[in-house]
This record gives C-alpha cells, structure tokens and sequence, in this order.
C-alpha cells in the first residue's frame, strides 16, 4: 500500500491507520511520504513531512518549483513500485494530483479525511467521484453532503481524532508529574498553540504573549512544533514570560485550563480534551483576501463547523488584538458562566461526533477491497 501523509495531522492518522492494517494482515508492506510516527510502525519515509506542508496562497505559490518536482517524482515512485493500493490522507492541494494520475494508471485510489468542498471548490466534489474509488470522510454531514450534491456513497468511519486523545489519556502522566518533568511552577496553565508552520507563528504567537501578560496568575506554555528549535520561540518572544514545550502537544492539553489555539486540527484536540478556548487566525493580507472571497462557511473552527453553530469564539484576521484576545480570556478564565456553557457545548460534539474506531473501520473496508 502506498500512502501520502503530507502534514503532521495526516502522519498521526496514517500511522494509527498502517498498526490497524497490520493487525488484520501482517504481510503487508508500506511505502510512504509522511513522518516520524509512520516510521515508528514501519520503514522510513519517502519524503518527510517537513520538506512538504506550505501554507497559504502566496506561500504555495513561492514554493511551485519545489511542489511541481514533488509531484512528478511521487508519479514516478508509484509506477515503480506497482501498489495494490493508493491511501490519500488529506494534503487535497497535492493529493488529488495524484489520485487523478493513479486512476489513469488503474491503481485503485483510496481517500481518508475528504477535502472540504462544503466549504469551497464544490467542483472537487466531481473530481472525487470521477477519481477515487473509497472515500473515508471525518465529519457526520460529509455522507449525506455527497449523496446530496453528487450522488455518491462514502464511508462516514467517524473522526480519528476521538481515538487519539482516548489512548493518550489512558497512558497520560498526572498533572504533578508533567508539571515536574518541566520545571513548572504550581499556577494552572493557559496553552499557547500558534501552529506549526515558522510564517504563521511569527505572526500570532507576538499576539498571544502580549495578550497573556494580563493573566500573571496563570503560567504560559507554548505548544513547540517538532521542526522548530526553542531560540525561534524565544526570539519572537522578546523577553516576555514563556515557557516552551516541544512536540509534546497532548500533555501540554491534558494539563491546561485554557488555551488561545490556532484555527485548524488543534481546535477540535482542545474541545476533546475539554480546554475551553479562543480560536485565532491571522495570515498574510494577501493570503486573507483570497481565501475570504472563496470560502462559503461560517465558522472556520471544528468545533464550530461540525456543530453548526458557535461554541468558541474565533478572532480572524483584523480582529485579532490584544484587547478582544483579552475579553474573549475574561469569559472563560475562572469559573464563569461562560466558561461552562463551553464546557457543556463540548460534550455535544461528543455526542455527535459518536464512539471513534476510525482505523479499524477503514482497515477492514480497505482490505476487504484490496483482497
């Protein structure tokens, strides 16, 4: 089976992904572009994750050389080694390049976390037919959103994130014994998780430090990414109070008491692990116009998104500030009411997002399609 995991959320769901598959049949062989947890279950990658994942319309677009060279190297690769099996997992802008090369070639094509055509390029949505043969979607409205507007059947397998955090907590250390790996002192933490990518942190994290120098009865923690050292975090700082945690996201969450998260992935990680939170996005201005006239939905969060309506706050663009990061805190620091009505609105994307098995249920149906 040839996977293409291009980001490090599509790493975590892949690896847990090739273990199920493993378990149900041990002779199988992966080749794959993904990361270091991949590589913890078998062989090495490809292409890494690092050396793949740009973000945003003018990022992508300095970067065309190097993403062009990716993709006709990853069609060369998978002529050679002739899979049984193609596994797209998310990475859209890229994958479904290649999902259209592998039809073309008759390798069967499967999709796990469907690109958002609800939210823009609804023509995907053809594309999707025409070229995949599964479609393994994440989100309880995608299946009847396919059926609806494109007549097609999908796998709903539920969101792997909920599999996840369960068996992180289940081996978690105790708050005490977190706090004394890290040195850190006994106030409850606020996370800071400014996202992964260096031109997205240089933006938000200074607004984010800034806003958190009212709260000093809190410890600020920032969530460090994997592919950055602790003096790019530092310097960004400029003196003021920080301490930083590397790739170690999920302790940093099953310890904190609030979080100002970036949109994305780490929103629905932080409703799922019962952090009330301030969602905030701001990109290059270029970058903001483009997506604004394109994207159709009203939230941008996950927690938002899959409820249909809002439960955290989110500050965009112009609106992320100091001050209204600072009001948006008030709300939920302390025991406010506020603060438990998020808490409460959480346990219904429980309830709605069901009981996980994500990775066993597209275990069973890929190689049920594969044999």
């Amino acid at each position: 089976i040839y996977i293409i995991a291009g980001e490090a959320s599509g790493d975590l769901h892949a690896s847990n992904l090739m273990k199920e598959i493993l378990q149900k049949a041990p002779e199988t062989t992966f080749r794959y572009w993904g990361g270091d947890k991949m590589s913890a279950v078998q062989g090495k990658p490809v292409k890494h994750i690092k050396d793949l994942a740009f973000m945003g319309f003018i990022e992508v677009v300095a970067n065309l050389k190097t993403i062009l060279g990716n993709i006709k190297f990853c069609k060369k690769d998978i002529l050679a080694n002739k899979p049984d099996a193609l596994l797209l997992v998310d990475y859209p802008g890229f994958n479904m390049r290649i999902a259209a090369f592998a039809k073309e070639q008759n390798i069967p094509v499967h999709y796990y976390i469907s690109p958002s055509v609800w939210a823009w390029k609804p023509k995907r949505g053809w594309k999707m037919k025409a070229m995949v043969d599964e479609l393994y979607c994440i989100l309880p409205f995608e299946k009847d959103f396919y059926k609806k507007n494109y007549q097609m059947d999908v796998n709903y397998v539920g969101h792997p994130l909920l599999d996840a955090v369960k068996n992180f907590q289940t081996e978690a250390a105790s708050e005490a014994d977190f706090k004394a790996e890290f040195n850190l002192d006994n106030r409850p933490i606020i996370a800071l998780l400014p996202g992964s990518r260096k031109q997205e942190i240089k933006i938000k994290l200074p607004i984010m430090l800034e806003a958190a120098k009212k709260y000093p009865e809190y410890q600020l923690i920032v969530a460090g990414a994997p592919n950055l050292n602790e003096s790019f975090y530092k310097e960004i700082a400029a003196g003021r109070e920080m301490s930083w945690i590397s790739n170690r996201t999920y302790d940093l969450l099953n310890n904190s008491y609030a979080g100002m998260v970036t949109s994305g992935t780490a929103t629905l990680e932080t409703a799922l692990f019962n952090v009330p939170q301030v969602v905030c996005y701001k990109g290059s201005a270029a970058s903001y116009q483009i997506a604004k006239r394109l994207i159709k939905v009203d939230y941008i969060s996950l927690p938002n998104l899959i409820l249909n309506q809002k439960i955290v706050t989110e500050l965009i663009q112009n609106d992320l500030t100091v001050s209204k990061l600072q009001a948006e805190l008030d709300l939920i620091l302390g025991e406010t009411a506020a603060r438990q009505q998020m808490l409460n609105s959480y346990q219904e994307l429980f309830d709605v997002l069901g009981s996980g098995g994500a990775s066993k249920k597209i275990a069973s149906l890929l190689l049920d399609k594969v044999k």
